[in-house]
């Protein structure tokens, strides 16, 4: 069933066409995902879907009576009140008996009169009739997941959690088409695959914009692509889309080479000499005047993304060493007995949900933040570039050309004078588009933009605090490979599970309560080991308990109290030196596999084949360890 139909759309703001006569079909129980370049238009287009944006030229037509909900790429300004109740207006027509409910409950924790329980008996009477009960498990079920608190004051809130509060908003109000701008930004990882799960099995459409490649894979069943005005539909996933799109590119740049080998060959024509004009075929004038008028009007593809980072000189072999760090802030944990050195050339991912002191961790590497004890060292010759998760602020009314070379014409990049036009098209800031204000700009836009001052900066070390929100994809992967080239060390903050994986050789693991785990490779590993720790445990409560009595029965016998073992148990004790030492020359063995450079570029299954096999060597030394330990101090007593 189509929810929504667009026919030939025409949309520009200025001389710049976002839509281009764009087709577009919306279907029930379908899942878009919106792909394009920063700045193509994408989030315009929800917003013509929803009605705020009306058409230059052209149709929409919607299924009449169609509900719609719209998560809007930037928080919600001058919202106030609670944040159940924000999130209860998501669904108008029972949002005030929830809301009068909730808030007369909580009156109740304070106070108790026989007024108060007839108000909330009468609402209570009136929700069960509306079935609101329903909707408020929806709310609290969101609102647990999104890690809100339904009493937190919205004027109190960062930028980061009030777009998640508009998030749950638009997930509780159960739309016929739901519209989705960048949902998985500020999500932390297990928020974001328990998105997936929840969009898998939302009944309406969905349209949603992402650069996060792991979400589309797994919630994609279309691709919409938004290209220089047009809307090409892709059915399937996402790697059937970078396939067909790939060979559609080369199909267009062959047919475009075509065009104009045959349009010189007019020309051409055109120009001889004075016998040829006056045999000139009138009807051949005529074609090529429809070809001129065709390659004016052809919109050529946009130049690819190339940008590189200004390095500093080394730095020394030794970043940064933390002994037995610990520090807490109120009552929450950040680092307890926290040790790791960090070597130059170095690429660290941090994971962990969100507000559990990744980017605390890192202030206290390099001195922003004292610890409360522990040692800290900083290496030498340390040059720092810091993308940060607020992001350092632009000038809105400055153009993009003066908030990077404040006002100068040049920019110094490798030693060398460059001009900022020709820098700033590496970043595909077209000249025109150089000259315009920032707050013209789309976010992906000013993202690249601060990517662009960012790299000015000479550095040894990249330092990058949630670097991917709203780029687009294709200069996400670019920035994939200059962070791969980059000479000096590189530590991450992102919940990009794709970022992590194509970026980072280990993985730092935020579990709670102070505890920092070091793991070899990318995001996958980092799964595939938390996978191994919940397989042992399983394993761990399913042993039955007849096989824990044999191992302590022997202890038990009347012969353990004469200083002798059991010739059964003494032949044990013998053999586990022997057991200990084969385990400790396999583990290093393991260890010289997954340390190889090459390691990390075969299939994934491979890697964590011999991860899982590496941890379980470990586990079986540090259970031999302790059966010799035990049998040791038997044989003593």
């Amino acid at each position: 069933m189509d929810l929504i139909r667009i026919l030939k759309a025409q949309l520009a703001f200025g001389t710049h066409a976002l839509l281009n006569k764009a087709d577009a079909v919306i279907e029930s129980g379908e899942r878009v995902c919106v792909v394009g370049r920063n700045g193509a238009g994408k989030s315009t287009l929800l917003k013509v879907l929803d009605g705020e944006v009306a058409l230059d030229d052209g149709e929409i037509n919607q299924l009449g009576g169609i509900r719609i909900s719209r998560l809007e790429q930037d928080p919600p300004k001058g919202a106030n009140g609670t944040v159940f109740d924000y999130v209860a207006q998501g669904m108008p027509e029972i949002a005030n008996l929830l809301i009068d409910f909730h808030h007369v409950s909580n009156e109740l924790q304070t106070v108790c009169t026989d007024k108060l329980l007839n108000k909330l008996e009468r609402l209570s009477n009136q929700l069960e009739a509306a079935d609101g009960w329903r909707f408020d498990s929806r709310i609290q079920l969101v609102l647990t997941q999104l890690e809100l608190t339904p009493e937190a004051k919205l004027e109190s809130l960062s930028g980061g959690w009030l777009r998640k509060v508009a998030l749950a908003r638009a997930l509780v109000s159960e739309p016929d088409l739901l519209l989705l701008d960048e949902p998985t930004n500020h999500l932390d990882m297990a928020s974001v695959m328990w998105l997936e799960q929840f969009l898998k099995e939302f009944k309406g459409g969905i349209v949603f914009i992402s650069h996060d490649r792991a979400f589309i894979r797994a919630v994609a069943t279309r691709i919409l692509d938004l290209d220089r005005g047009k809307l090409i539909s892709y059915p399937g996933d996402y790697a059937t889309y970078l396939e067909q799109k790939a060979h559609d590119l080369k199909v267009e740049e062959s047919q475009n080479a075509l065009f104009d080998k045959r349009l010189a060959e007019e020309e051409t024509w055109i120009r001889q000499g004075v016998k040829a004009r006056r045999t000139r075929n009138e009807g051949r004038v005529r074609e090529l005047k429809q070809l001129r008028t065709e390659r004016k009007q052809r919109v050529d593809q946009v130049g690819k993304t190339d940008f590189n980072i200004e390095t500093a000189d080394r730095s020394g072999k030794l970043v940064f060493e933390a002994k037995n760090l610990c520090h807490a802030f109120k009552d929450k944990v950040i680092a307890d007995d926290f040790s790791t050195l960090v070597m130059r050339g170095d690429r660290i991912g941090l994971v962990g949900p969100n507000g559990i002191g990744k980017t605390t961790l890192l202030k206290l590497m390099f001195g922003n933040l004292a610890p409360d004890s522990g040692i800290t060292k900083q290496g030498v010759n340390l040059e720092f570039a810091y993308f940060d998760q607020y992001r350092e602020k632009l000038d809105e009314e400055a153009t993009v050309q003066d908030n990077v070379a404040e006002g100068k014409q040049e920019v110094m990049m490798g030693g060398r004078s460059r001009h900022v036009l020709g820098y700033l098209q590496d970043f595909l800031f077209p000249p025109a588009r150089a000259r315009t204000p920032v707050k013209a700009l789309s976010g992906g836009e000013k993202n690249r933009l601060l990517l662009a001052k960012l790299f000015l900066k000479p550095s040894n070390i990249l330092v990058l605090d949630e670097p991917t929100n709203d780029l687009d994809i294709e200069t996400l992967e670019l920035l994939e490979d200059i962070i791969n080239q980059y000479q000096g060390t590189v530590l991450i903050v992102s919940h990009d599970r794709e970022f992590i994986d194509n970026t980072c050789s280990s993985v730092w693991a935020f579990e709670g309560n102070g505890k920092v785990t070091d793991i070899v490779g990318g995001y996958s590993d980092y799964e595939a080991y938390v996978n191994y720790l919940a397989e042992q445990e399983k394993k761990t409560q399913q042993q039955p308990v007849k096989k824990v009595e044999k191992v302590v029965a022997p202890v038990a016998k009347p012969a353990a109290k004469t200083n002798k073992l059991s010739y059964k148990l003494k032949l044990e004790l013998e053999q586990l030196p022997n057991k200990m030492e084969k385990l400790e020359a396999e583990i290093e063995a393991q260890q010289a596999v997954v340390s190889d450079s090459d390691f990390f570029k075969q299939e994934s299954d491979v890697t964590t084949k011999a991860l899982n096999h590496l941890a379980q060597l470990e586990s079986d030394l540090e259970a031999a360890l302790e059966r010799w330990e035990e049998l040791e101090e038997l044989q003593n007593q």
